[in-house]
C-alpha cells in the first residue's frame, strides 16, 4: 500500500506534486500547532503595514476553514475531515489533468495560470473589501486555497466539456455543467458559495482571455512571460483536443458514465 501510494506520487507532475505538498504540509503544520494559521491568511492591511508579503502566498496553502482553527489542538485524522480529503482530492486530480492534458509539456504556461489565477483571486477579495454593503462579506474570505481549486476544475471542464459523468449515481451530465452541479451541491450542504463562485469567476476570465478571446481577435493576452518560461524545461509538444476526448473525476460516484459512448 505505502508503496502504491509513494509511486502514485512519484507519477505526479512537478507543478501537481509541488502544490499539494505544501498544501498538505502547511495544512498539518497547522493542526499540529508547528505554525499557526493566524500567520497565513490574507490580511491586506498587514500586507501594506506590515509588508507580511508571504500572506499573498500562504493563504493558498491551507485547506480548513477559519472556524475550525479553535480545534487544532485536537490529534489530526484525515479519515473523518472529510471537507479537508475532498478538496485534496479536486487538488490532486484536476490540478494533475490540467497539466498532464492540456498543458502537456507546457509547465510554464501551467504555473502561469495558476498565477494568474492566484492574482485575480486576490484581486476581486481586496476590491470587494472597499465596496460598500459587500465589504463584510469579503472581509470574512481569509483562505482562497478552495477557490483556486476550483477554478481549477472550471478551466478542465471548458476544456472538455462532453466527457459524460454522473453524480452519486443519481443523475448524468457533461463535464460542461460540472462547476455548476458543485456548487449546486454546495447549496444543498449549506457550504458559503462564495468559495465556487470565486472560483468560477476566475476561471473564466482565464478561459475568455487563453481560449475565447485569441481566436477572435488573433492575440494572445495571456502568454507567458519569458521570465517564467525560462524557469522550466519543457519539452515541445503539441497536443490535440478531440471533442469529447478526456479523463472524469471520481469521487463518492461521480464519475464518467460507463454506459455514454
Amino acid at each position: 500500500m505505502a508503496q502504491a501510494v509513494e509511486e502514485w506520487y512519484r507519477q505526479m507532475p512537478i507543478i501537481t506534486r509541488s502544490y499539494l505538498t505544501a498544501a498538505v504540509v502547511t495544512t498539518v503544520g497547522c493542526t499540529l500547532e508547528i505554525i499557526s494559521p493566524y500567520h497565513l491568511y490574507l490580511n491586506p492591511k498587514l500586507v501594506v503595514q506590515q509588508y507580511e508579503i508571504w500572506r499573498l502566498v500562504t493563504n493558498f496553502l491551507y485547506f480548513r476553514k477559519m472556524d475550525q482553527i479553535d480545534n487544532v489542538r485536537k490529534l489530526f485524522s484525515p479519515i473523518q475531515d472529510l471537507d479537508f480529503l475532498f478538496h485534496m482530492f479536486f487538488l490532486a486530480r484536476y490540478c494533475k489533468l490540467l497539466e498532464e492534458n492540456s498543458f502537456r509539456g507546457r509547465t510554464a504556461d501551467f504555473f502561469y495560470m495558476l498565477l494568474f489565477g492566484a492574482t485575480v483571486l486576490t484581486g476581486i477579495v481586496l476590491i470587494g473589501g472597499m465596496i460598500p454593503y459587500v465589504s463584510e462579506t469579503f472581509a470574512r474570505i481569509l483562505f482562497l486555497s478552495n477557490s483556486l481549486t476550483f477554478m481549477m476544475v472550471y478551466v478542465w471542464s471548458k476544456h472538455n466539456p462532453f466527457i459524460h459523468m454522473s453524480f452519486l449515481g443519481l443523475f448524468t451530465f457533461t463535464a460542461a455543467y460540472l462547476p455548476w452541479v458543485l456548487l449546486g451541491f454546495s447549496i444543498l450542504v449549506g457550504s458559503s458559495t462564495w468559495v465556487d463562485l470565486l472560483g468560477m469567476i476566475a476561471g473564466h476570465v482565464y478561459y475568455f482571455l487563453e481560449d475565447v478571446y485569441p481566436r477572435m481577435t488573433g492575440r494572445r493576452p495571456l502568454k507567458t512571460p519569458s521570465f517564467i518560461k525560462a524557469l522550466f524545461a519543457d519539452d515541445n509538444v503539441v497536443v490535440a483536443r478531440a471533442p469529447n476526448a478526456g479523463v472524469g473525476a471520481r469521487f463518492g460516484g461521480m464519475g464518467p458514465d460507463p454506459q455514454a459512448r
